[in-house]
């Protein structure tokens, strides 16, 4: 017995009569994943007609198992002495396994009916983690000393998103779970899910934060593309998968570090900042001192500045005049006590001597040997 799908005339309300049943689901909406449709007695008789409506698959079910089912939109004919017609499309190879592999045991022995399966994508699933999760975050490395190897900073964060999913295996998703239910409904899987689904993204990003991606913590966001490919390459989906059902869509709408994480990367800006500023006031002070020692002459004037430039950066640089003057070989000091001592040499002996003759003076205004005035 099977589906044979009905003529394009046969649709029309002139030649609806002809049928004895007539066999149909509204749509099934965001919330409903299957729904069971059968006739008053539960006999679907022959030359019934079956309607597939867009985004539906219809199982036929008798006696404990699936005799046929189809996934292509259209009215079909009930015909008990005809061979499984699969009009299945996308859905071909599946229900041929379906109907190889699939029995109830203990079913009544003559009990008929029309499973129809919500084929859309299943839309608006909301996720969050209900607890920080821990993240290698290389966007702001620590460097370490020992190995000269960069660190990335660990941070805890917290992500809410969206995620969608569709029936990808019909057979399996009634086995596993659906089974014969008059009504299964997205509300009774969205919580297990949802906790699978996070334990997918939590190792996910596990990936994001190794030597090999080094997404920045505040840019998962905009990482959709990259979490569904790891997802899928990984499989880190497979207990969703295992139920017949697959994830189409992923996105992280907001992504928010816990305190201390915040902390950690504020204190890391600032150090950063910090470390940047010193190294350039330090460079600068440096040639400052260098100049002002190569210059006698302008060494107090230089050095104005630079004790200027060392109240401005606390006191965090001034040893470093210390060491310049320390390594030059002559300082203004040394130059200035130089001009002193040299001045004052004609004083310390008492005497003067005549530039004329060499003969002492004793500090006669002219020579008493040859008169030159001194």
């Amino acid at each position: 017995m099977g589906l044979i799908k009905a003529a394009t005339a046969a649709i029309g309300s002139t030649l609806h009569d002809q049928w004895k049943d007539y066999i149909k689901c509204e749509d099934l909406g965001n919330d409903i994943l299957m729904k069971k449709v059968s006739t008053p007695n539960g006999i679907i008789s022959k030359d019934s007609a079956i309607q597939v409506s867009p985004g539906q698959i219809a199982v036929i079910f008798e006696s404990g198992k699936i005799v046929d089912a189809t996934a292509e939109e259209g009215i079909y004919t009930f015909d008990q002495s005809s061979s499984p017609t699969f009009f299945a499309g996308q859905f071909g190879d599946v229900f041929k396994e379906m109907w190889t592999r699939f029995v109830y045991n203990g079913g009544v022995s003559k009990e008929q009916a029309v499973f129809y399966i919500n084929a859309k994508e299943i839309l608006d699933n909301k996720f969050g983690t209900p607890a920080p999760i821990p993240f290698q975050d290389w966007s702001h490395p620590i460097p370490n000393q020992m190995t000269g190897t960069m660190t990335p900073l660990r941070v805890e964060v917290k992500c809410f998103g969206k995620y969608t999913f569709k029936i990808s295996d019909p057979a399996t998703f009634m086995s596993k779970i659906a089974g014969t239910a008059d009504e299964f409904r997205k509300d009774d899987i969205v919580e297990q899910m949802r906790s699978e689904v996070i334990g997918s993204f939590q190792k996910v990003l596990n990936e994001l934060g190794n030597s090999v991606h080094k997404t920045p913590v505040l840019e998962l966001p905009s990482a959709t593309d990259t979490i569904k490919s790891i997802m899928d390459e990984k499989v880190f989906d497979q207990p969703i998968r295992d139920r017949g059902i697959s994830l189409v869509g992923f996105v992280v709408e907001s992504v928010t570090l816990d305190d201390e994480s915040e902390k950690k990367i504020d204190n890391y800006e600032l150090s950063s900042n910090s470390f940047m500023q010193q190294g350039t006031l330090t460079g600068a002070y440096a040639n400052a001192v260098q100049d002002a020692a190569n210059n006698a002459n302008g060494a107090a004037n230089g050095m104005i500045g630079v004790g200027m430039m060392n109240m401005a950066s606390g006191g965090m640089i001034g040893g470093v005049a210390q060491g310049a003057f320390q390594n030059k070989g002559t300082t203004a000091a040394d130059l200035n006590g130089g001009a002193q001592a040299q001045g004052d040499a004609p004083a310390q002996g008492g005497s003067k001597f005549c530039p004329e003759c060499g003969t002492a003076t004793n500090g006669a205004k002219f020579c008493p040997n040859c008169g030159k005035q001194l």
